[in-house]
């Protein structure tokens, strides 16, 4: 008879914890996710990466970046972001343009800053590579802040943190942008008007 109780007991926590009805929502919820799956493939929507040849032109980009230590970073970045492949013919040549900015913020009584904000801006410039014809160009804008301490080691590797981090940062909205005019037919800027 105990043993009863003490079952009952516990399905009445059970229900009043809600166990018996995960399931339940477990299984509404996957019903949910085929339907938003169905109605996402009905208008037409196709993932980025899957439209043909994206992957691999991005793959088969040849980046030049200036010397230093960001230029590093960001081309290390961008080869790994295009999945960069070593072994194929180049089919675009990228040029990147760097400029940085540090900034106080954060500033003490003693006027020494505590905080800064870093700013990266990188330009490029995609051509062709058969034809040296401009394929497209852009720049993406990149701003992180980071604290510096009072020991100076502290406050160098912060730095150097935080160029990395816009580095990566930049490297990934260059992929994007450079994926998404892949995927829309990679279509030319547009001609310079001639003067009349």
């Amino acid at each position: 008879m105990r043993g009863a109780r003490d079952l009952k007991t516990a399905e009445n926590a059970d229900v009043a914890e809600g166990r018996p009805f995960r399931v339940f929502r477990v299984f509404c919820g996957s019903i949910l996710l085929i339907a938003a799956s169905a109605a996402l493939s009905g208008c037409g929507f196709a993932p980025l990466y899957g439209q043909p040849g994206v992957v691999k032109s991005l793959a088969a980009i040849e980046i030049e970046a200036p010397q230093g230590r960001t230029g590093f970073l960001i081309r290390e970045h961008l080869d790994d972001a295009f999945a960069k492949d070593r072994t194929a013919q180049p089919a675009y040549h990228m040029q990147l343009a760097l400029a940085e900015q540090r900034f106080p913020r954060g500033v003490r009584v003693d006027n020494v800053a505590t905080r800064y904000e870093y700013v990266l801006v990188a330009s490029y410039a995609l051509t062709s590579v058969p034809s040296g014809s401009l394929a497209k160009r852009g720049t993406v804008r990149v701003e992180l802040t980071y604290d510096s301490a009072d020991q100076p080691y502290a406050s160098v590797a912060a730095q150097q943190d935080a160029q990395d981090r816009a580095a990566e940062e930049a490297a990934r909205r260059i992929q994007l942008e450079l994926a998404a005019w892949l995927a829309d037919g990679a279509k030319p800027p547009p001609a310079p008007r001639q003067p009349a």
